[in-house]
Order: structure tokens, then sequence, then C-alpha cells
């Protein structure tokens, strides 16, 4: 009876075959959004980022039987504020020395837990939403690997149908070499790759302004927030 209970709940809380993992931080001060900090401050900039990623949370919820959703959170000391946050949310802690470590982990844990398709995206780039999840998803039936291109040279979006943990080796993180690096993993590897539309995370105030239309209409819920992006805006 214990072992029949057990995978009854096991199948009740497994993985569908399709994941998506939203990769975030605690909106900490002096921990997000640190190269606006100079121009905003720690607390504008720690609550710009707040709005970014609510916004896309709350896009990304997916309708019955699309997809399952983990949200993977850093630092992993910061739990107890995360999850008063995030209420309800299935929260897990990311783990790894480095960004490529802690995807490399993510999409391995969502393949464990039964997931044959798994999509990861970010926090940084207005737009994305569970329109933009699906396209992924669609992608990878026709393509081993599915990468949404960031303005940074960067990306805001990949999506695997296998583990590939060379995918996350030796790539320069936070720099603009980082999709032509995972394009050439990628052609080295033999896979084939699909490219999404090429969308701008918000990181700098040159972003800001690329993206002030969608940054505006998240921040009318925080005017004092509004007020200071907006000062800033002008004074930079």
């Amino acid at each position: 009876m214990q072992v029949q209970a057990a995978d009854r709940f096991a199948k009740r809380n497994a993985l569908s075959d399709r994941a998506l993992i939203v990769f975030l931080k605690h909106p900490r001060p002096g921990g997000v959004k640190t190269r606006l900090v100079l121009a905003l401050g720690a607390e504008v900039a720690a609550e710009l980022y707040r709005a970014l990623a609510e916004s896309i949370l709350q896009a990304t919820v997916p309708q019955t039987g699309e997809y399952e959703r983990l949200v993977f959170f850093d630092p992993p000391d910061e739990a107890e504020a995360v999850r008063a946050w995030l209420p309800g949310l299935r929260l897990l802690a990311q783990s790894g020395e480095d960004l490529g470590a802690r995807m490399a982990d993510a999409f391995d844990r969502a393949f464990r837990r039964g997931a044959t398709r798994v999509v990861i995206v970010g926090t940084d780039a207005p737009g994305v939403s569970r329109e933009t999840v699906i396209e992924a998803f669609h992608a990878l039936d026709e393509a081993d690997v599915v990468v949404g291109p960031a303005e940074d040279g960067g990306y805001y979006l990949l999506g695997l149908k296998a583990r590939r943990p060379e995918l996350f080796e030796g790539v320069d993180w936070s720099t603009p070499e980082v999709l032509d690096q995972t394009r050439a993993r990628v052609a080295a590897a033999g896979l084939t790759m699909r490219e999404l539309r090429r969308r701008r995370d918000v990181d700098t105030l040159d972003d800001l302004r690329a993206e002030w239309p969608a940054v505006r209409r998240l921040l009318k819920s925080r005017p004092e927030v509004l007020a200071a992006v907006e000062d800033a805006l002008r004074v930079g």
C-alpha cells in the first residue's frame, strides 16, 4: 500500500513531457540589474527587476496540459524570501558555480523528472510569453536545439530535447560571444538548431530607452519607480 501510494504521488507530481524553466534572482538591492545601479540606484534597479520578473511569470502561465513550469531561483540562501515573494509557485534553488553549470543542472533535473522537451527562459527580456514558449516547443519538433537570440549577443531562451552538457561548457557567459559560441557548439555536435525572433534584454539605459514603451507599462503600478526611471532616462 505504501509503494502504491508513493507511485500515485509520483505520477501526480511528475512533469509533463514538456517543461518550462524560468530562471530568476531574488530582487535584492545590489544583487540584480547591477549595470543600472549607478544610474537608478540599487533600490530602484531591484524594483525594476522585480517588475520584469513578475511580468514574465504572469505571461508564461500555461494553459491546462501545455507544459509544466518550474521556477529556479538564485541565490539558494534566499529561499525563504523567494517563497514569500512568489507563494504557490514550484520553486527550486539553482545549483552550480557559474551560469552555464546552473543551466545544465536545471535541464538535467527537468529531464530526470520525465520531460522530453525542456525550454529555459530568463527574466530580462520584455515580451517573452506563453506564446513564445509554445513556439519554442513546436520548433523542437523539427530541431534539436531552439534559441532565442538577444541583441547583446546572448540569448533569452534555450530549448533542448535531450541533455546537452557540451553546450554549457567553456562559454564566456555574460559577454557578447555567448550566442556565437553556442552556435559553434551546436554545429560541432552535429545538431540542428532553430532561432526565434531577436529580443532585447533590459540591462542598460540604452536597453531601457529601446524597450521603454513595454517597460513603462510594467511600471504603471509602481509610480515611484516609474518616476525614478524616467528621471534617469532624461539625465542619462
